[in-house]
């Protein structure tokens, strides 16, 4: 989850929340890449969650990066919760159950974001090694139930905690249980912005496809490849989903706004406090009309901060989140953000791209995304099977990551960062399809060995 906001500018009017965003534009030779990844703290001596509290918890761990680093720290009250580069732009923190989180610095390209991955593992690993703890990259926790996993002391967590039941049957275990990669990436005007949402929200699916690495709950099977997502389908309707909205026409800036002002609120921030407004209207915050906060009018930092608590499969800010990835090794890190680099910051991946999904329904989009959290490659969509419109993705990137030509020290452009995910439409099964044939077999039906196979 996001880093809360501060920006105590008063929000004057619906236009003001539409510019918020459009303030996003840049030219394209301006365009970042922000890479994001959750992993699963464990310890090494007998596999269970680490707490917060304690000598060998999350607030020791998050003390002992900030030595490591001299990165700010984000504090709640008396609780560390987070840390900031306030000078590259990263930022450490932490998800409901303890999940660590790298929202890496806006980076130019696959080569400075792979080494950004590859520089906060060996930190994090110096510190945890002496405290006895370790990491894994897997979509969900594999082993623990809900009431093992420990809770973090986040203000907006307990609120959100509270709220989850009522509108879903799996809220709680999205917060407290699942991991995430993603990747975030730039448009250069509102028409820029439509062509890449539409393309990444008919292809978000097939990542989901490709990084399929959930397929444990508690120690057995759950009868899914990633049932990150298929728990995202029971988590709240009116924060979730496929937007099929985004495919009519009239798409704007300001149509997500209205969308945005009609996801209801969990919480606003007052200083340090955070006052529970669960369910109710960011229009009637705009009114002044809440009876939590009479009076009260909103800031840019609640409008920034309610647009966090969207989770649509793609979601916009002043950039495009690519949502629909579950976290698994490193190298899959790096693949996800080259994979969605290649496909639309390349003009030519990204009209081809849409050649492919325009012609689709929303009830087909709908269809591939409500199957494969279980089917994976051999879900399918107007006649094409995933494994084939997989293929044809990568290829697709790898051609736009080599017109990027963005060379490292050896003179390699950033396709081979996409080399695991061939190796995967190969094969033509997931990752999770690979971790439930070890279970089967060289596991002898134990999840205990993922924590070796996944571990940073």
């Amino acid at each position: 989850m996001a880093r809360d906001q501060i920006d105590m500018t008063p929000i004057e009017s619906r236009d003001a929340l539409v510019a918020w965003i459009e303030a996003g534009v840049k030219p394209r030779e301006k365009f970042r890449i922000g890479t994001e990844h959750e992993k699963l703290p464990f310890t090494v001596a007998d596999l269970k969650p680490v707490p917060y509290d304690g000598c060998r918890g999350i607030r020791a761990l998050l003390e002992g990066m900030q030595l490591l680093l001299g990165w700010e720290p984000i504090m709640e009250g008396e609780h560390i919760i987070g840390l900031a580069d306030v000078t590259g732009g990263g930022a450490i923190s932490l998800e409901p159950g303890g999940q660590f989180e790298l929202s890496g610095a806006p980076l130019s390209t696959i080569h400075e974001t792979c080494a950004e991955l590859n520089a906060h593992l060996a930190q994090v690993r110096e510190v945890a090694r002496p405290l006895g703890l370790g990491f894994l990259g897997i979509g969900m926790s594999p082993k623990w139930t809900r009431a093992e996993t420990p809770v973090m002391p986040k203000g907006r967590y307990k609120i959100m905690s509270n709220y989850m039941p009522k509108v879903g049957s799996l809220g709680l275990d999205m917060m407290f249980r699942t991991c995430t990669v993603q990747a975030n990436l730039d448009f250069s005007s509102e028409a820029d912005m439509v062509k890449k949402l539409r393309v990444s929200l008919a292809l978000q699916p097939m990542a989901t496809a490709l990084f399929a690495n959930s397929p444990f709950t508690e120690g057995k099977p759950n009868g899914f490849l990633s049932f990150r997502s298929e728990i995202w389908r029971d988590t709240d309707p009116h924060r979730t989903g496929m937007l099929p909205w985004a495919f009519e026409d009239g798409m704007s800036f300001e149509r997500w706004v209205d969308y945005a002002l009609d996801v209801p609120m969990y919480f606003v921030k007052r200083g340090d406090k955070y006052i529970d407004v669960a369910g109710k209207s960011f229009r009637d915050l705009m009114a002044g009309k809440l009876a939590d906060l009479p009076g009260g009018r909103p800031t840019m930092s609640d409008w920034a901060n309610h647009l966090t608590t969207t989770f649509p499969e793609v979601r916009l800010k002043r950039f495009l989140e690519m949502r629909g990835a579950d976290c698994g090794p490193w190298e899959m890190v790096c693949a996800l953000s080259a994979l969605w680099t290649g496909l639309l910051y390349d003009q030519q991946a990204l009209d081809a791209a849409w050649d492919i999904v325009m012609n689709w329904t929303a009830e087909e989009r709908q269809k591939l995304r409500d199957d494969v959290p279980r089917e994976g490659m051999k879900a399918s969509i107007a006649n094409r099977k995933a494994r084939g419109l997989a293929r044809e993705m990568v290829s697709l990137a790898r051609e736009g990551l080599k017109r990027r030509r963005r060379l490292d020290r050896a003179g390699r452009d950033e396709s081979y960062f996409l080399n695991p995910l061939d190796e995967i439409v190969e094969r033509g099964t997931t990752p999770a399809d690979e971790l439930l044939s070890l279970y089967r077999d060289e596991w002898n039906g134990s999840v205990d060995p993922v924590f070796k196979k996944l571990a940073y």
